[in-house]
């Protein structure tokens, strides 16, 4: 398998509520509920085939990005955005107390 998770476009399907990216026949997405002032990243799903190639990381920074455009704060329940934004302290500003 060949390809760069930076090529992929990520889509906000706003309908399901989620962000996502097609991977041949599969999506991968970072779901959310989104509510006037705050974002819920509930929970990733990338393929096993795609994991470990950088595009959860592609999802969570364009979800991310999108909350800071937009002026939302975040609630990271899912796990993978949460170690995300450790690991990326610029986004800690993002976070609901």
């Amino acid at each position: 398998m060949e390809f760069k998770a930076e090529d992929l476009k990520i889509i906000n399907n706003e309908a399901a509520g989620r962000f996502e990216t097609t991977l041949g026949d599969e999506t991968a997405y970072l779901s959310y509920e989104r509510y006037p002032k705050y974002i819920i990243y509930v929970h990733d799903k990338v393929p096993p085939a795609y994991r470990h190639h950088g595009v959860g990381s592609l999802l969570t920074k364009t979800a991310l990005d999108y909350a800071r455009t937009n002026g939302l704060k975040v609630v990271p329940a899912c796990p993978y955005v949460a170690s995300y934004i450790r690991s990326h302290p610029e986004y800690q500003d993002l976070v609901a107390t």
